[in-house]
């Protein structure tokens, strides 16, 4: 039986991708960093998830994240790196620590847990890895730079790491939704979201399970 981990997979898009694995049969594995209460309602769905509280951006805790579902469930087989913050703010208001700290989630933390599942992809020569970036990494976002920034350099990240881990069979890509209905979008008023919705080609906001679909 294969192995899933998604890390941000306590909610939102994020807990949609976990509940079609499960469907499917896998063992999943989800990490998330900051709501407990939505990860302990989401692990009592099923006896085939396990869940970590760690900070992606720490290469360590990654680490031994990685290192326990080795053992519970045996080696990741696909990786999503769903985890992701925000900040909406005007660019010349953002602190340093600001931008560092979405870049460090955002970014790093997608080169820290594949740094840890790609070993053994390597050496099984098999594996997935998928990226979920935005639409704002190709069109960028007013007012959310960072953001923007880290989810273009997550399609740089997918497109150059997939030309390095073919030749070993793992494939490696990319997902950029559009706007979606979750916790991270909840803050927009709604002329905004209206202003979205018909923006888009079915003039409407999407959903989780959509994306899920997607991975």
């Amino acid at each position: 039986m294969k192995t899933v981990l998604v890390t941000g997979g306590s909610k939102g898009i994020g807990r949609a991708i976990c509940e079609i694995f499960l469907n499917k049969g896998y063992n999943v594995a989800f990490c998330y960093s900051k709501d407990d209460e939505a990860a302990k309602e989401f692990l009592a769905t099923s006896d085939k998830l396990r869940c970590y509280k760690v900070d992606v951006s720490v290469k360590n805790d990654v680490e031994q994240m990685v290192a326990d579902i080795a053992e519970t469930f045996g080696t990741v087989d696909i990786l999503v790196n769903n985890a992701a913050i925000g900040c909406i703010k005007l660019f010349t208001d953002m602190s340093e620590i600001e931008w560092q700290r979405i870049l460090s989630v955002n970014l790093t933390g997608a080169f820290n847990c594949t740094s840890a599942v790609l070993p053994d992809m390597i050496r099984k020569k098999s594996g997935h890895i998928i990226n979920i970036s935005s639409m704002w990494g190709v069109t960028g976002a007013s007012c959310e730079v960072a953001y923007s920034t880290t989810k273009a350099g997550l399609i740089g990240m997918t497109k150059a790491l997939a030309k390095e881990v073919g030749p070993s069979n793992i494939r490696v890509n990319c997902i950029a939704p559009g706007v979606i209905d979750t916790e991270m979008n909840a803050a927009l008023d709604e002329a905004t979201r209206e202003e979205l919705a018909n923006s888009t080609p079915l003039c409407r906001i999407g959903s989780a399970a959509e994306v899920a679909a997607a991975v």
